[in-house]
């Protein structure tokens, strides 16, 4: 075997990796924000997680690529662990579709339609389709599948390539002998690992072994162990991408791990018990490219159906593994991670970043729920847990803000378009309530160090208002949090609500003042506390109207105050009934 050789068979190795990513690519467009819905809300229970992997997988032609989706969503908290579990479970079976692809070429027919499927026939009619598609033709759609076709005919030629640079090897002692030592299966498996570690794609590294294959010179017990191994090396990639994730991040990618190591520790036991006692007819042939195929299929659905009644002891093998500190998640707040591979597939993005957006809110809400109990009581440990997760709102916003500007230059939806606005918008609203929080805290300060004496009236009147803060505030959180429309058109009605309370909390302070039963300090700083609370629902009846503009059935651009004043003005049936519920529940009179 010469330089040229090498140079023919490195050269067939990247236009297979080329070609198998830009027909994944091509796919995953294809299939748009539907694979963000699809991996999200499809994951009820462990066997259509494993369905959905191993689809999944088979779409867009990774497994890799599978796995460190999910990594990234379970990082951003929009997948949770358990739920993780199956569909990389599953994504071990989907991968093997490429291989099944590649056994093609093994077809042994002089039927015209036959030879037609065949790579040498197939692969350059492909090619031309998808070119003739890709620039030809204006539509996305068009575009996208001139680019899976184009992918699949580049990567049947660069396999054809690696397997005409393979050819001398059929007559070299020195390949022989290295095949020889590899049936040992432990440097079989370790052989497998490291290939597929290094090009990371299991899909790849079994398209080499299926080129080699074609020597004739590579036999069942040397193939076996290697193609185990390269379950185990493909895990090198989601490691990778957990690197600087939180730490269920960290245990989806164990997970993978544990999953395919076990998986072969098992099967490679468990064949070579039966080599050793019965012995197999086919152990010393030469196998084929289909039989690879068959192998490596066989291989991960039994290793899937072997594990899948153990999902969960997987989870907590890597939950030991990966242990949280007793209480750390109260100690300070979690900022979560925007990874930016998901830039790629825009709806996966838009979830990522909508669950952060959603976690601005929680924390605001945690905020606003001990921010009054500091006016009466000031405990410096609540202030400082309180400013942690504003720190960290503060952190989200800026993160937030730099990642929706490089979505906003990926191809959007009209669609998608509407939501990454909805967010730039959201993100605000939310970075505002935790600075009022923040406000009233600071005034609580202020009393403390002032000792400051508030009326017993001012207190009770202050808890009824923060009782329909923090009503409005949940609503505000779960009408983005479900993309509830309904919720979030009762929260107007409470806004309006907090707002006449303010008025006349306002009239009995000052009357309070004018009798003498109020010290001046207090009521500048009771008057100070109502305007940051009535902000907060100020804020609450923003994101309830970009929720009703941009989850309803509004078209093209949407003015939230127009949005409002036409409630006010209307003042329908429902919204009355609900601002007289409103007010006589939160009477302060």
């Amino acid at each position: 075997m010469n330089f040229f050789n090498f140079l023919s068979l490195a050269g067939g190795l990247a236009m297979f990796l080329y070609g198998m990513n830009i027909m994944g690519s091509g796919l995953e467009k294809l299939a748009g924000s539907k694979l963000e819905i699809i991996l999200t809300k499809m994951t009820s229970n462990i066997f259509k997680s494993v369905l959905l992997g191993a689809l999944i997988t088979a779409v867009i032609q990774s497994s890799s690529a599978t796995t460190v989706i999910v990594v990234g969503l379970v990082n951003s908290g929009i997948l949770k662990l358990d739920r993780a579990i199956g569909i990389i479970m599953g994504a071990n079976i989907g991968t093997t579709i490429t291989a099944q692809i590649l056994a093609l070429g093994d077809i042994s027919s002089s039927n015209f339609f036959l030879q037609l499927v065949k790579p040498t026939a197939l692969a350059p009619l492909m090619a031309a389709i998808g070119i003739i598609l890709f620039m030809f033709l204006q539509g996305n759609k068009q575009k996208n599948l001139g680019q899976i076709l184009m992918g699949f005919g580049i990567l049947f030629i660069g396999m054809q390539s690696m397997e005409s640079s393979m050819a001398p090897l059929r007559d070299l002692p020195q390949f022989a002998d290295i095949l020889t030592a590899l049936s040992n299966p432990i440097l079989g498996v370790l052989a497998g690992t490291i290939l597929t570690a290094v090009i990371q794609s299991s899909s790849a590294s079994v398209g080499i072994l299926q080129a080699v294959s074609s020597t004739g010179q590579l036999r069942y017990s040397t193939a076996i162990p290697i193609i185990m191994g390269q379950n185990i090396g493909t895990c090198i990639t989601a490691i990778l991408a957990s690197i600087g994730a939180n730490k269920n991040a960290k245990r989806a990618a164990a997970v993978h791990l544990y999953f395919n190591v076990i998986g072969t520790a098992v099967f490679l036991t468990a064949i070579y018990a039966v080599q050793h006692l019965v012995g197999f007819a086919f152990w010393n042939e030469a196998i084929t490219r289909a039989d690879i195929a068959n192998f490596h299929t066989i291989f991960n659905i039994c290793t899937t159906v072997l594990l899948v009644p153990f999902y969960k002891g997987l989870g907590k093998l890597a939950e030991m593994s990966i242990r949280s500190k007793k209480g750390e998640e109260d100690l300070t707040p979690e900022v979560p991670l925007l990874d930016e591979r998901l830039l790629a597939s825009p709806g996966l993005a838009i979830e990522q970043a909508r669950s952060v957006v959603l976690k601005m809110g929680e924390y605001g809400q945690k905020n606003c729920s001990k921010m009054v109990s500091q006016l009466f009581s000031y405990d410096q440990k609540t202030a400082d847990s309180i400013a942690e997760y504003e720190a960290a709102i503060d952190k989200m916003e800026v993160t937030l803000s730099r990642y929706l500007l490089k979505l906003t230059n990926q191809p959007l939806s009209d669609q998608e378009s509407r939501q990454v606005s909805e967010m730039f918008w959201l993100v605000t609203e939310f970075e505002r309530i935790g600075d009022y929080a923040i406000n009233v805290l600071e005034r609580g300060g202020e009393i403390a160090d002032k000792k400051v004496v508030l009326s017993d009236m001012a207190k009770r009147e202050l808890i009824i208002l923060d009782k329909a803060i923090g009503e409005i505030l949940g609503k505000a959180v779960a009408a983005f949090r479900d993309r509830d429309v309904e919720v979030a058109r009762e929260i107007e009605p409470l806004e309006e609500t907090i707002d006449q309370i303010k008025d006349e909390l306002k009239a009995q302070h000052i009357e309070r003042l004018k009798q003498g039963t109020c010290s001046i300090d207090a009521g500048v700083i009771f008057l100070e506390i109502l305007t940051n609370l009535e902000r907060i629902a100020d804020h609450c009846s923003n994101i309830a109207a970009y929720v009703v503009g941009y989850e309803g059935e509004q078209k093209g651009d949407f003015d939230a105050h127009q949005y409002r004043q036409t409630l006010h003005d209307g003042r329908e049936e429902e919204y009355n009934r609900l601002y007289q519920e409103y007010s006589e529940k939160y009477s302060v009179h």
